[in-house]
């Protein structure tokens, strides 16, 4: 394979999902500049979030390493290298995300200064300005959050400064870890800033949020709580030190003894069997060295027990102590106890505030419509009892209010469409009432183009149980299309004696057809046709509305809305022309018995005229009956019902 083809296969790499690279950059993947707005980088900074949260968790774990091994008679100073090993293979997994985050980094383009003046900014690709950028700005704070100080600390110095016989204030070596835990530290707070700029918020949900918050302050506690048993450790080593410096008789003693790597020495052996050092810095006896708030690790042996009692106890005092600003706490005049102490209520009020508000705001941001919705409901209740409404009124109101709540849960549909793009609603739309309106046949007959229209200008309409939606000879401002429950649809042919005329409506009908053939006449006036029904509604409902304007508006920009078959589809499936079609036909079939009668009657009086007087008589009286009863008929006969208006056929699709 030649070079050229080497290189065209390395320049069709597959894109990765929503990835963002530039067209202009063709190298292979390794070199590709990333777009910091793209949502590759955006899931690198939640995952490097959690990662960091995870390395803050771990470091303060190597506080736990040294403890105190004790046999009855004596006492010594030991590191437990079994932890050891399990928080170092943690420590460095944390690591690897440091180093990828710094490698990232050398790769996400930024925005140029002077390009933001408007819109987003121009973004900088060139990868030595990438570079140059970093290195003078935050390298080396990553840097030194990257290096793996306490993995040096603990399996390389501790050990060297152990075999040289010294004394045992290496413990003090593993505070080292908090001067590289101050910039990994601080690295969370930009990175949390980088989420909420792209995203608004760092969690996606509010329960998410306050977790995030508590688990912050249970960091905090974590962390005093190792740093609390790491102090106890070195204050009771401070008092072996201080009683083996003072003891020389009978067997002098020496620091090295207070170490566990000495156990075997036989030196040690007999001084342990002499020796009062453990004996005075035991603080259930009267001794004169005050532990001050570090008494209790001593006197409950916890520097002495097993990593996971050690670990909750202290997790609990720190816990305990940041809460109530550590007032319960009794210190000794030990300048670094006192100063942990000021430490521990300064934190305490400022994370205990911090806590309290910010979990007050997530916890508030999921019940604030719920809140909204109890105030609104308390206004209008104070502004009915101030008009002093009858109480069906009443009743009609709260009923419509708790209904209107348990359909949207408060949310402003309408609102949140109007600030979307065109295109975007438009999709919205008809995901949302696309496959409800095709369950109207009318709307099935639609094509696709005419069918987004009117799903773009559909607005929902909620009814209670017993609303009138709409009077007889009330203007008619809108269609509504029914998707749940039930309307009653009544007329009276225009409040005339003795007509009455009544159906129901239910999912897939619609109402106010009077104001599609208003629409399609071209030059309709502004005046609203006249509602030939009384709608109410038998449930609550749901449905769709198409205000008179929208109709209009669909009725003149598509054309295919005057197609014939579209026509009569519409007077097939209208209440409206049904009812005027069965009043057509119900007189159609009375003039049709009349003839017939009259006929009948007439061949019957050419049969019997040669018949009695008085057989013809009598036919004359049921002819003269037969003739009031037709006139009753006459009198009594139906008027016409209106026609409805005929929709306008004048323009025509060429398709039809």
């Amino acid at each position: 394979m030649s070079s050229g083809d080497k290189s065209r296969m390395s320049i069709r790499l597959p894109s990765l999902g929503k990835l963002k690279v530039f067209p202009e950059n063709q190298e292979p993947w390794k070199k590709r500049i990333l777009d910091p707005g793209s949502d590759i980088i955006l899931e690198w900074n939640r995952a490097f979030l959690f990662s960091c949260i995870l390395a803050l968790f771990v470091d303060p774990l190597f506080f736990y390493l040294p403890s105190v091994a004790s046999d009855g008679k004596s006492s010594c100073m030991a590191t437990d290298l079994n932890i050891g090993i399990v928080v170092t293979c943690f420590r460095t997994f944390a690591d690897v995300f440091y180093l990828l985050n710094m490698g990232i980094k050398f790769r996400t383009a930024y925005v140029s200064p002077s390009s933001r003046v408007f819109g987003r900014g121009e973004l900088v690709m060139d990868p030595r300005l990438i570079a140059r950028r970093y290195l003078r700005s935050e390298f080396f704070l990553d840097l030194v959050a990257t290096l793996p100080l306490p993995q040096i600390v603990i399996w390389f110095i501790m050990p060297a400064i152990r075999s040289s016989h010294s004394d045992h204030t290496n413990n003090a070596l593993v505070l080292i870890v908090l001067l590289q835990y101050v910039p990994r530290l601080y690295l969370i707070f930009p990175l949390s800033s980088q989420i909420i700029k792209a995203t608004g918020v760092v969690t996606k949900t509010a329960w998410a949020g306050a977790a995030y918050n508590l688990l912050l302050y249970m960091l905090a506690s974590h962390v005093l709580g190792a740093s609390w048993y790491l102090l106890s450790i070195e204050r009771h080593a401070t008092c072996w030190k201080s009683e083996c410096r003072k003891e020389s008789l009978p067997v002098k003693c020496a620091l090295k003894y207070l170490d566990c790597g000495t156990l075997n020495n036989d030196d040690r052996m007999k001084w342990v069997n002499t020796t009062s050092v453990f004996g005075k810095c035991n603080p259930e006896n009267s001794i004169s060295f005050n532990y001050g708030i570090f008494g209790n690790a001593v006197e409950n042996n916890v520097v002495s027990s097993v990593f996971i009692e050690k670990y909750l106890y202290c997790l609990w005092w720190g816990l305990q102590n940041l809460s109530s600003y550590g007032q319960s706490l009794t210190t000794s005049t030990f300048v670094w106890e006192t100063a942990f102490a000021i430490l521990i209520a300064i934190l305490g009020l400022v994370l205990f505030a911090h806590l309290i508000g910010n979990m007050q705001t997530y916890l508030q941001s999921i019940t604030v419509r719920l809140e909204e919705w109890r105030l609104k409901r308390r206004d209008t209740e104070e502004w009915m009892r101030h008009r002093q409404l009858p109480q069906n009124l009443r009743e009609r109101v709260r009923r419509f209010v708790q209904y209107k709540w348990l359909a949207t849960r408060g949310v402003d549909e309408e609102t949140i469409l109007r600030g979307l793009p065109t295109d975007l609603r438009r999709d919205i739309q008809r995901h949302l009432c696309l496959d409800l309106v095709r369950r109207v046949p009318f709307f099935s007959q639609m094509d696709d183009q005419l069918l987004d229209a009117i799903c773009e200008r559909l607005v929902s309409s909620l009814s209670t149980q017993g609303t009138c939606i709409v009077r007889e000879g009330d203007p008619v401002t809108e269609m509504l299309f029914i998707i749940r429950g039930r309307l009653e649809s009544s007329t009276t042919n225009g409040g005339r004696t003795g007509f009455f005329n009544s159906i129901t409506l239910r999912p897939g009908d619609f109402c106010g057809e009077e104001l599609l053939a208003w629409a399609l006449l071209p030059k309709s006036t502004l005046n609203l046709p006249s509602s030939t029904r009384t709608v109410k509604a038998l449930v609550e409902v749901e449905a769709f509305a198409l205000r008179a304007e929208d109709l209009k508006f669909v009725a003149n920009q598509f054309r295919r809305l005057h197609s014939k078959k579209l026509q009569h589809t519409f007077r097939y499936y209208s209440h409206h022309w049904r009812t005027w079609a069965a009043c057509f036909i119900q007189a159609a079939w009375r003039r049709f018995k009349k003839r017939m009668l009259a006929k009948s009657l007439m061949t019957s009086n050419t049969a019997q005229v040669k018949q009695n007087l008085g057989v013809t008589i009598l036919a004359s009286r049921f002819a003269a009956n037969t003739r009031r009863g037709a006139q009753k008929i006459k009198d009594v006969e139906m008027l016409k019902l209106q026609k409805p208006e005929e929709p306008d056929f004048s323009v025509e699709p060429d398709d039809d």
